[in-house]
């Protein structure tokens, strides 16, 4: 059976658009290693463009992008899940 989670779907979701590329929405759900990914790869990415290393800062902040973006649409549908296995639902969603 599916579980629906204590946290809030418009905190996540505003989160996610915001501050996704930080890892924020990751620390708020309880899914920390997803969360420090995400927070590696933006500073990874600073810490190249910084260095002069362009290429490479655009490869990070890209892939940390297209990996918020993704989880943002997930978050939209209904279709992710909290640190507790439990799903973050949008309100009025039903479970089959």
């Amino acid at each position: 059976m599916i579980e629906k989670s204590d946290k809030s779907y418009t905190v996540a979701v505003c989160l996610s658009a915001i501050f996704g590329i930080l890892g924020v929405q990751h620390f708020y759900l309880g899914r920390f290693f997803l969360g420090l990914i995400d927070l590696t790869l933006s500073i990874t990415a600073c810490y190249a463009y910084v260095t002069g290393h362009i290429f490479y800062a655009l490869l990070f902040l890209g892939l940390d992008y297209v990996h918020t973006l993704v989880v943002t649409i997930l978050l939209l549908t209904g279709s992710f899940k909290d640190g507790k296995g439990h799903m973050v639902c949008y309100p009025g969603q039903k479970f089959n």
